[in-house]
């Protein structure tokens, strides 16, 4: 018997169609791209990356090595503290140079001898706010004046106001032990990812003195507009600034009870009980 193949694709001879094929499942991580800049679901071309996601981690490593090396524009910032009626002194660590810095964790803690000489005057036992460039200029550049301005508005005013370069976190212990400040709040640029090159890092100690070491810090980091927003932040450390006044301390023993909302305005629910 001869068969008769059909004219379309679709259609038998017997006048059934087969049931359509199943469409494969998508990739559940594309959706999770939309609310995190993380590297997921990069997709693959071959046994290889795509070239876009080659080009984009190439880009994205790019940032995070400018972010480290560029130098911070003092004079601009200076600019964007003066618009807001604030003075600053300008001081900087014994590092004499990026190379220096990197290579010499230790030398950005000390203050240079002609910055220790010029740093004169009483902070009348308040607040000292050092801004450093740290580990990424660009996000001191771009968010330490807008933070300072934010911490103005739920009133964090400092007694004094600092900019240092070349500046690890223990330098403002130096710092507002010389001023005679009684908690030192250093807005510091930090450690670059390849999401992140302009994270700002806000750390508070009370009674700075030099040797204070890191357990008597709080931190509040990721400051940046796709992190820590800087309206959360400031409520953040004025919570932190006002309860380390009230309590007279800082670190281990100040836990951050400032029950911030989740993002969305909404609380963050309570863990189910195990």
């Amino acid at each position: 018997m001869t068969r008769t193949l059909p004219d379309h694709p679709m259609h038998w001879d017997n006048g059934e169609e087969p049931e359509p094929a199943p469409t494969p499942p998508g990739d559940p991580w594309t959706a999770l791209r939309r609310h995190t800049p993380a590297r997921i679901s990069l997709g693959r071309s071959g046994t290889s990356l795509p070239t876009a996601e080659v080009l984009r981690f190439a880009a994205a490593h790019a940032l995070a090595r400018d972010a480290v090396q560029l130098p911070l524009d003092v004079p601009t910032l200076i600019a964007d503290l003066r618009a807001q009626g604030l003075d600053a002194a300008v001081v900087a660590s014994r590092a004499g140079s990026r190379v220096e810095y990197l290579t010499r964790p230790d030398l950005g803690r000390q203050l240079a001898p002609a910055s220790r000489d010029a740093l004169a005057g009483d902070a009348g036992g308040g607040l000292c706010i050092v801004v450093g460039d740290g580990l990424s200029a660009v996000a001191a550049q771009t968010h330490a004046a807008a933070l300072v301005a934010a911490l103005r508005g739920v009133g964090i005013e400092a007694s004094r106001l600092v900019v240092a370069t070349q500046a690890r976190v223990a330098l403002g212990d130096e710092i507002g032990e010389r001023l005679g400040a009684s908690l030192v709040l250093v807005l510091l640029g930090e450690r670059p990812g390849l999401s992140s090159p302009d994270s700002l890092g806000a750390y508070l100690t009370w009674a700075p003195k030099v040797g204070c070491i890191d357990s008597q810090r709080n931190c509040v980091s990721n400051i940046r507009p796709q992190g820590l927003p800087l309206a959360e932040a400031a409520a953040r450390i004025a919570w932190l600034v006002r309860e380390s006044q009230r309590r007279r301390l800082t670190g281990i023993e100040l836990k951050d009870d400032s029950e911030m909302p989740a993002v969305g305005g909404y609380p963050t629910p309570e863990p189910p009980l195990i």
